[in-house]
């Protein structure tokens, strides 16, 4: 046990391990795990402490204008002005419980992103095979490792099958590091402990089985981590513009209010009742809190993206998502529905029909029409053997459904092999002895197995490169050599079922005469062919309206797959992606292209078939360098670099890998190619979103601002108190501008083009209304004020009709904000059911103002004439008709038609590439 202090696992045997930490092959039991869990606490290592919500209150007063404004009031106070100190004070209180509930809401939207993003981990929990977070792990849980796979603890193998783990980031070791199960001195040093795997290093070869030892900060990494400081999150391009102009507009504002408070200091109002009015209007007019509108917006927008399945890692690609021009997507799994069926198998000179759909074994074999068993051919009942045994995938029942773990192209071949017959116990004589793993490079996998015979070895992959490997060929119940008719007999009958769309794998086998030291590529020749297995992954039904989605957005489609050309223009037919001038190239016809060449090309190729990983990268870079803002999904460990380059790196939440996830900016929950264009959607929403809000908000500022530079400028009194101002401030950009940053997407959000990415949320459209609608304000505002003032010589009477027409302006304005491109009627007033309800609450929460007698003194106002009301709402609707009147001419403008036909700096897509 002293050795076990020190850390020395590696020390120990397997059973010995497994002995100390009271556990067993078959896992511990779920009652045992969550003692252990509450006992060990998550396996995840120490955070920064978030903020409490008591402190995320104070910090909405960390403003030094707030404070200023605070001890001005409270100075105001002690002279007399009490009631007017109270309800600033109140309404700065107010204005500050609006930011901390903006500010919460975006926390809790960005713990539940983190909670959905968290990695998984395979462990065997009772003699089953499940997936779990990693958080939950305890010591003495064993887990299942697979290339791709982040190792989640610190693990003592107990299996290790050509296993190869990349330990650089915990040891600096660049090169991978091979795995075994055998015990190691005791003072071996970290880097040499072969048969340990390391929490935060990945799996990049072979498969193991291992026993947990250390969770969180009581494994090798978590030392480390105690040891380092937590780097702090970066801002988004759009948070970080945000807070650029923010800076600027907030100096203008203050400058602004700086003029307006001296010139009225001139003219005889006093020091102080100036101080809290121009601060007032500071407060209310500088816009310091845009980034945190940014984060709010983005962050809830991913909280409605998970809803949808889309699971966004990071925030930047929030913004990004709204600018994809093209989607290259793989076609399994994707873009079908990732249960492969096994509808045809071609052996012993016959091709057979294969019923049943799905994972359910259950089925028929029919050849020409007539039922056939299968059970009493040798031949092919060796076939289907081969089909199993050289196989990792796992079939299980789990609420009430099959459902396979591991490969679903596996799966498919298990399945196959049930209906025929084979039985967990006739399999369970083959023990497995060894393989050499399948990889998208080599396109092909071979186990060994012990048999009562010896040692017999099987293989299965693309069948070109089966046959490759075979010297001989099990027909007509004998095994001779391959011959030239053989060969062409055997492709010909593979093109036939790769042109009904069925993805095509080969078995073959070898008796093995010898005991194997070694086991690695050297063994595969001169292998015994078997026969053809075709099985079909049918088109998801929700995809081609994705597609068609796709073309009248101008964002392009392009399917990438590792299936046979054929095969995947049948799908790509039925999902209506292909025309007659396009492309379908394979990945030998990529690679004997130059990069000019290709470059000429990509636009036109909508398929790519039989390519690997590696083509990826390729494939995005052109792209690219075409102009194009590129979204790539992937799946395996190799697909990391073309997600790392693509502009919206997208990975698959079922068949992923760690790596790809940790690597990618969205996961997919669902691994559907429809997800993907409903979160371009939904980007394209935010962003809108974010536009609104900014516009109304800015507008109603940039008037209020003018408004009081316009009256002290032709020597009017001030035309609204601090308390009036501050008002305004919660009443109408509070709630309707919250209301505006969940409004639904714009009828036409995806029959535009996409956005510029070096598009700012300033657009020439949005410039102009932030230039024409406040002078309009200002305009129709001034002689309401000018006329009040000088025929009642009533201040407060005067300033009664500005604060009603402002708010009136506000709440028409926020209204005809649900959409900055069309008109109201389009988009409709009701389908954001947020916005009448703010509008509402604003409007009484102001008529109560009006309305209760005591607080006329406290707002300086009194109650509204008739025609005060006549001039408010004349304002208003002035003010509404010309914003919707503005978006029927803008869009009609040569920019806004040249906006839709181009991308500014890119190329765009009318239909898709």
């Amino acid at each position: 046990m002293a050795l076990l202090k020190e850390g020395h696992w590696h020390a120990l045997e397997a059973d010995e391990a497994i002995r100390l930490l009271k556990t067993g092959l078959d896992g511990l039991s779920e009652d045992e795990a969550r003692r252990r869990l509450a006992e060990c606490g998550p396996n995840e290592l120490k955070r920064e402490k978030r903020k409490s919500p008591f402190v995320m209150f104070l910090e909405q007063f960390k403003s030094i204008l707030i404070w200023i404004l605070i001890v001005a009031t409270a100075l105001s106070a002690v002279i007399g002005e009490l009631i007017d100190a109270i309800v600033i004070v109140a309404i700065i209180i107010a204005c500050a419980i609006l930011g901390f509930v903006e500010e919460y809401r975006a926390e809790k939207a960005l713990e539940l992103l983190k909670k959905l993003a968290a990695p998984t981990t395979t462990v065997i929990r009772e003699g089953k095979e499940k997936t779990i977070p990693t958080r939950e792990l305890v010591p003495g849980d064993i887990v299942s490792l697979s290339v791709g796979c982040s190792v989640p603890a610190d693990i003592r193998l107990l299996e290790a099958v050509n296993l190869r783990t990349n330990e650089a980031p915990l040891t600096g070791e660049s090169t991978p590091v091979d795995k075994h199960a055998k015990p190691l001195p005791a003072e071996t040093v970290l880097p040499d402990r072969a048969n340990m795997a390391f929490s935060g290093t990945t799996v990049i070869y072979g498969r193991g089985k291992g026993v947990v030892v250390g969770t969180g900060m009581r494994t090798e990494l978590g030392k480390i981590a105690s040891m380092v400081q937590v780097v702090k999150e970066e801002a988004t391009p759009l948070e970080k513009k945000m807070a650029e102009i923010g800076k600027w507009l907030g100096i203008a504002c203050l400058s602004a209010c700086m003029i307006v408070a001296l010139s009225c200091l001139l003219r005889g109002y006093t020091l102080l009742e100036m101080l809290i009015w121009g601060i007032a209007l500071a407060v209310a007019a500088v816009p310091e809190a845009l980034p945190a509108v940014v984060t709010g917006s983005l962050a809830i927008g991913v909280r409605e993206m998970a809803k949808r399945n889309a699971i966004v890692r990071r925030l930047p690609a929030v913004e990004t998502l709204g600018c994809t021009s093209v989607i290259c997507a793989d076609k399994t799994g994707t873009m079908t529905k990732g249960e492969m069926t096994v509808r045809k198998v071609y052996g012993n000179g016959i091709t057979l029909t294969v019923t049943g759909v799905g994972y359910e074994p259950k089925g028929e074999f029919y050849y020409e029409g007539e039922l056939m068993d299968v059970k009493s051919d040798n031949m092919l009942q060796l076939l289907f053997k081969a089909a199993a045994l050289c196989n990792d995938a796992k079939l299980d029942v789990e609420e009430g459904r099959w459902v396979v773990r591991g490969d679903t192209t596996e799966g498919a071949l298990l399945v196959v092999s049930i209906k025929a017959g084979l039985t967990k116990e006739e399999l369970d004589k083959y023990p497995r002895a060894g393989e050499v793993p399948f990889t998208s490079e080599r396109k092909r996998m071979t186990t060994i197995h012990s048999s009562p015979s010896g040692l017999i070895a099987f293989m299965k992959g693309a069948p070109e490169v089966v046959l490759g490997c075979c010297k001989w060929i099990y027909k007509d119940g004998q095994i001779r050599e391959l011959d030239e008719k053989d060969r062409a007999e055997i492709l010909r009958v593979n093109e036939l079922m790769a042109n009904e769309a069925l993805r095509n794998l080969a078995m073959a086998y070898r008796p093995l005469d010898v005991t194997l030291e070694k086991v690695d590529e050297g063994i595969e020749n001169n292998f015994i062919f078997l026969g053809i297995a075709g099985m079909i992954d049918p088109a998801r039904e929700e995809v081609k309206d994705s597609i068609e989605l796709c073309k009248r957005a101008g964002i392009g489609t392009v399917m990438i797959t590792g299936d046979h050309r054929l095969t995947a223009m049948a799908i790509a037919r039925d999902l209506g992606m292909l025309k007659g001038s396009d492309i379908v190239l394979t990945g030998t016809e990529l690679d004997q292209m130059s990069q000019e060449e290709y470059e000429r090309i990509v636009e036109n190729v909508r398929v790519y078939a039989r390519v690997s990983p590696e083509h990826k990268v390729r494939i995005v870079e052109a792209w690219k360098k075409k102009g194009y803002v590129v979204s790539m999904t992937g799946d395996g460990i190799n697909d990391a670099p073309a997600l790392k380059m693509s502009d919206i790196g997208v990975s698959m939440g079922v068949t992923g890998t760690d790596v790809t996830k940790e690597t990618s900016d969205m996961t997919l929950a669902d691994d559907n190619f429809a997800t993907i264009v409903a979160a371009v959607k939904e980007g394209r929403r935010i962003f809108d979103n974010i536009k609104k809000y900014l516009s109304y908000l800015l507008r109603c500022n940039l008037a209020e601002i003018g408004i009081a530079i316009a009256a002290t400028s032709l020597g009017l009194p001030v035309p609204f108190t601090a308390a009036q101002i501050l008002w305004i401030n919660l009443a109408t950009d509070g709630l309707p501008a919250l209301a505006l940053g969940v409004d639904p997407a714009d009828p036409d959000v995806m029959d535009r083009p996409p956005r510029n990415p070096k598009e700012t949320v300033f657009t020439w459209d949005v410039k102009i209304y932030l230039i024409i609608l406040p002078l309009l304000t200002i305009a129709l505002v001034i002689p309401i004020f000018a006329y009040k003032w000088m025929v009642t010589e009533d201040l407060t009477k005067a300033q009664t009709a500005v604060f009603l027409t402002i708010i009136l302006c506000e709440l028409f304005v926020a209204l005809s904000c649900r959409s900055l491109r069309m008109p109201i009627y389009r988009v409709g007033i009701l389908r954001n059911r947020f916005l009448p309800i703010a509008i509402a609450i604003s409007f009484m929460a102001t008529f109560c103002i009006f309305s209760v007698p005591q607080l006329h003194a406290a707002f300086d106002v009194t109650w509204p004439e008739p025609i005060d009301w006549a001039m408010g709402v004349s304002v208003a609707s002035v003010l509404f008709a010309t914003m919707e009147m503005m978006k029927l001419v803008m869009h009609k403008l040569p920019q806004a038609r040249r906006a839709k036909r181009i991308y500014l700096t890119a190329p765009r897509l009318t239909e898709g590439p």
